[in-house]
């Protein structure tokens, strides 16, 4: 039974985690025989967005404490996490991976990645254990690690950044995985297309599906 360990950046698309995306993957995980241990920075939100809308709200909110409400409240402090006990890193997307984990969504290639989830990906890489992001998380890998391949769909404007960090991007469509076999890099696009819940699924469930497939 393959162990996840997965980065959650909040809760709700706009400032946090995308929740289909979150629970999909937690889904595809355990109907494929695995299972998983969420993680999520002790910080602060660099905003709270009302989602209904779309104004920002005059209140402070806690990546942590916002995460816990997508894992039912078993969650541990993004400092907790050792690539020695977990087999897979995970990483949803939504927009919470631009602003809270990272400020690419305000910097573009020049953002700077948060140092627990930093560290937790450049221990992972060098533990030589496969790191999956979906969405617009691959913005991570490109900053931390360089020189992967990757896919964020087909939004020219997200990719000239993602090359610009030194990534090769690769232009997918619905429930595609592109595998970095060299640096077990899997990444996948979800609502970086315009997508629906199905496809968001099937981007899951075969991302989850690969990794599963190298571990064997």
């Amino acid at each position: 039974m393959k162990k996840f360990a997965v980065i959650l950046a909040g809760s709700g698309v706009y400032d946090g985690a995308e929740i289909h995306e979150v629970t999909l993957a937690l889904l595809a995980i355990s109907q494929q025989g695995g299972t998983y241990q969420c993680f999520a920075p002790d910080i602060d939100q660099h905003h709270v967005i009302n989602h209904l809308t779309g104004e920002e709200m005059n209140e402070t909110r806690n990546v942590l404490i916002e995460s816990a409400r997508l894992s039912r409240g078993d969650i541990k402090e993004m400092l907790d996490y050792n690539p020695a006990d977990f087999d897979v890193l995970m990483i949803p997307g939504g927009f919470g991976v631009a602003k809270n984990l990272c400020d690419f969504a305000f910097n573009g290639a020049n953002c700077i990645v948060n140092t627990s989830v930093e560290k937790a990906i450049k221990e992972t890489h060098k533990a030589k254990k496969p790191i999956a992001a979906l969405c617009i998380s691959p913005v991570l890998l490109a900053k931390v690690l360089g020189d992967v391949d990757v896919t964020l769909g087909q939004d020219e404007a997200t990719i000239e950044n993602a090359e610009k960090m030194g990534a090769t991007h690769i232009k997918t469509t619905h429930g595609e995985v592109i595998i970095d076999k060299k640096n077990k890099i899997f990444t996948t696009p979800c609502y970086m297309l315009d997508a629906d819940i199905v496809q968001v699924y099937e981007g899951a469930s075969n991302i989850v599906k690969s990794i599963l497939d190298t571990l064997k």
